[in-house]
């Protein structure tokens, strides 16, 4: 299994996992995430037809399958997928014998901080970056409820922010120095402390032999359901850990072209159908809300030009050209400033 892997860069079996060690499981979901939906983009880029759901539910979909994966990995190696390949599990505050299962109440806060906090924390960012973009644009500088409720989320979160990533990194500074028993604050909010695998849970993990001519065929059966099952789990264990390595490769390769689409592979739209006379009005209606054109915005998948607050919320509800319907994305919106502005 990926313990056994880990050991191969191990010296020994330490109690208290290195600042390292924790970082680097730490930042291994961290890179997880950007690759995968890198991964996803260009399904949804190619087919968005079939794929494009997937990008707009992309956060959905992986938070799901993360709790799908850390409930797996808490449950039969008391530790997340990124702890155990790491080589480190989890023991309650109050401690445990090596094999115990995670008490109940201590699995579920696990769950909660290694998955829907995280998940919670992305969105509330998302949700900032929409809206301080809007007011930067005047879209809510009406005097309304929304629109105050707006501004005082844009103007709060900073502080909210700046508290979060610096307690956790008070965190790991105490950690670092040998004044912390936790690496960061959701560790001690899941009731937790991290340790090394020790070689008794290796042991404990081993499925027993039976004697193959005097059992039963009860006995027989269950040797068999359990080596399946065992085989399953090391398997996919397996698989999980060689898939990071590719989404980690994946991710470096694409860095470099991740903000900069091409405009290349895409059809080029068809002409006009009529032969109007595009010097006379409507040339300056916005194809979105129909009204004259304010922040002149072209969207370079197709050229059609919008309003700047229209085309960033279609592209950004939609994820394609409101008027083609080629895919397209924020990095696709381009900002004009005619002469005469």
């Amino acid at each position: 299994m990926a313990e056994r892997a880990a050991h191969i860069t191990s010296a020994s079996f330490t109690t208290k996992p290195s600042i390292f060690e924790v970082l680097a499981q730490e930042s291994l979901m961290t890179t997880i995430r950007p690759a995968l939906k890198h991964a996803v983009k260009v399904l949804a880029e190619s087919r968005p037809d079939k794929f494009g759901w997937m990008i707009r539910w992309y956060d959905e979909i992986y938070t799901t399958l993360d709790l799908v994966l850390q409930n797996f990995y808490l449950r039969n190696h008391c530790s997340s997928f990124a702890e155990n390949f790491y080589g480190i599990k989890r023991v309650p505050l109050s401690g445990m014998s090596s094999g115990d299962k995670l008490p109940s109440v201590i699995f579920w806060k696990s769950i909660v901080c290694l998955a829907l906090i995280p998940y919670i924390k992305h969105k509330l960012d998302e949700k900032f970056e929409e809206m301080r973009h809007k007011l930067n644009v005047g879209y809510n500088s009406q005097p309304s409820l929304a629109g105050g409720l707006s501004r005082a989320f844009v103007g709060v979160y900073p502080y909210i922010h700046m508290t979060w990533e610096g307690s956790v990194l008070w965190y790991q500074l105490a950690y670092m120095f040998g004044r912390g028993r936790w690496h960061t604050p959701f560790v001690q909010l899941a009731g937790v402390e991290l340790c090394h695998i020790q070689e008794e849970d290796l042991a404990a993990a081993a499925v027993s032999s039976i004697d193959w001519n005097s059992a039963s065929t009860s006995e027989r059966l269950g040797y068999i359901g359990e080596r399946a099952l065992n085989f399953t789990a090391t398997s996919l264990s397996t698989g999980l850990s060689v898939g990071v390595f590719f989404l980690q490769f994946l991710d470096w390769w694409y860095t470099s072209d991740s903000n900069a689409p091409s405009l290349m592979s895409l059809p080029v739209p068809e002409p006009p159908k009529d032969d109007a006379d595009l010097t006379t009005p409507p040339y300056n209606v916005c194809p979105v809300c129909l009204r004259t054109r304010t922040n002149d915005t072209t969207l370079s998948v197709s050229g059609y030009v919008f309003c700047y607050p229209c085309i960033y919320e279609y592209v950004n509800k939609h994820r394609c050209c409101p008027v083609t319907s080629y895919p397209a994305s924020q990095e696709h919106v381009i900002k004009l400033y005619p002469p005469d502005s």
